[in-house]
C-alpha cells in the first residue's frame, strides 16, 4: 500500500507532540487531545496512524511510550546517522552549533572547508578537513547525510563528490538547482514546509534543498 506523502510529513508532528507529553509523564492520549494540540481532526490522526498498523484501543487511547517508539522507528530516529558537513563559514558553523541533531538520531562525524585558514580548526570533537579529501575520507568512513554550506559556484562538484562516496541523502544549503546524477544512490527530494527532514534543523537556519536522482 502506498502511502501519501503528506502523511509522512506528518509524523514528526506526532511524535514531537508525543515527546512532550512523555515529558508531562503522561502514560496515555486519546487522538481528540492529540488533534487539539496538532490542530488536526482525531479522524485524520486515526487515519494516518492505520497506514502502519494497529495503534491504542477504541475509548483508551495511545499509549504514549509505546506510539513514540513506533513511530520513532517509522521515522529512522531509533538508529545513528552519521552526517558529513561541506562548508564551515557563518552558516556551517551555525549548523555544527546546532544541538538538536543528537536528539533525534542524527550526529555530524566529518567537516570539511575549501579554505585553508580553516582546516585545522576544532569544533567540538571535530577536526575540519581539507575539502580535497573529501572522497578519500568518506570512502573510508562513510555516512549517510552530506550538509552542502558551500558556495554556488562548486555546490554541484561536492554534491557529485558526496554521491560518488555513497550518501544516501544530501542536505543542500547552496542557492542552486543542484542535480544528483542518474542512478546515484540518494533517495531525497526537494525540501517542502513540514518535511521531516525540517525536523532535523533549527528554525533560525534557511530551509535546505532537498535532490532527486534524475531517471
Amino acid at each position: 500500500m502506498e502511502i501519501p506523502p503528506v502523511v509522512i510529513d506528518r509524523l514528526p508532528l506526532y511524535t514531537r507532540a508525543l515527546s512532550a507529553l512523555e515529558a508531562e509523564d503522561r502514560e496515555v492520549v486519546s487522538s481528540q487531545e492529540l488533534g487539539t494540540r496538532l490542530g488536526v481532526t482525531p479522524a485524520q490522526i486515526r487515519k494516518d496512524l492505520s497506514y502502519f498498523g494497529r495503534f491504542g484501543k477504541q475509548g483508551r487511547g495511545y499509549n504514549v511510550r509505546k506510539l513514540l517508539d513506533e513511530l520513532q522507528r517509522i521515522l529512522g530516529l531509533d538508529r545513528q546517522w552519521r552526517m558529513a558537513l561541506v562548508g564551515v563559514g557563518k552558516l556551517g558553523r551555525a549548523i555544527l552549533g546546532y544541538e538538536g541533531f543528537a536528539p533525534q538520531g542524527f550526529r555530524i562525524v566529518e567537516a570539511f572547508d575549501t579554505d585553508a585558514t580553516r582546516v585545522g580548526e576544532r569544533f567540538n570533537s571535530l577536526t575540519v578537513k581539507s575539502a580535497d579529501d573529501l572522497e578519500s575520507v568518506l570512502s573510508a568512513n562513510p555516512v549517510d547525510v552530506g550538509i552542502v554550506a558551500v558556495p554556488a559556484e562548486i555546490a554541484q562538484n561536492v554534491i557529485n563528490t558526496l554521491v560518488k562516496c555513497g550518501v544516501r541523502a544530501i542536505l543542500n544549503y547552496a542557492p542552486i538547482a543542484a542535480q544528483v546524477p542518474r542512478g546515484s544512490p540518494p533517495q531525497a527530494h526537494r525540501a517542502r514546509p513540514g518535511a521531516p527532514e525540517h525536523d532535523l534543523l533549527p528554525e533560525e537556519l534557511p530551509r535546505p534543498r532537498l535532490t532527486r536522482p534524475r531517471s
